[in-house]
C-alpha cells in the first residue's frame, strides 16, 4: 500500500458555539492541515497520484477557510467549526473531489496549534 501526503495551510477565526470556557469568544488560528491517500496501484510512470493535483484540490477545499471567520461559512453556520469537524468536512470534500484518481482518501489531521489537533478517518 502506497500513502501519500500534502500539507497545507490557512489562518481563520472561530468561535465554538455552546462551549464554556475562553473558546466561546471568536479567537484565531494558524491551522495546519494534512491529507494523506493510499492507493495499492501505480500508473504506468510509477505514480499512484500527482502530489501537484493532490495538493491543487486540497487547496481548492481550503481557500474559502483562509482569512475568514469560520463560523460565518457553511457548513460552520450550523455546525461548530471545531477541529474535529473541519477536519471531517476536508475528509468529506477530498473522497468527492479525488474520485476520478485510483486513490482512497485514508485521513485528514488538523492542527489548531503545534500541540493540539483531530484526525478524521473512516475507519
Amino acid at each position: 500500500m502506497y500513502t501519500l501526503n500534502v500539507e497545507t495551510k490557512f489562518a481563520s477565526a472561530h468561535q465554538l458555539r455552546g462551549y464554556k470556557g475562553k473558546c466561546e469568544n471568536i479567537h484565531g488560528h494558524s491551522w495546519k492541515a494534512l491529507v494523506s491517500v493510499c492507493s495499492e496501484t501505480l500508473n504506468d510512470i510509477g505514480l499512484a497520484m500527482d502530489f501537484t493535483d493532490l495538493k491543487r484540490i486540497t487547496d481548492e477545499i481550503i481557500k474559502p477557510f483562509d482569512h475568514i471567520n469560520l463560523n460565518d461559512i457553511y457548513p460552520f453556520t450550523d455546525i461548530n467549526p471545531s477541529s474535529e469537524n473541519i477536519a471531517k468536512y476536508i475528509f468529506d470534500s477530498l473522497k468527492k473531489k479525488a474520485v476520478a484518481y485510483p486513490v482512497k482518501v485514508k485521513a485528514v489531521t488538523v492542527w489548531e496549534s503545534d500541540s493540539a489537533f483531530a484526525v478524521y478517518t473512516e475507519d
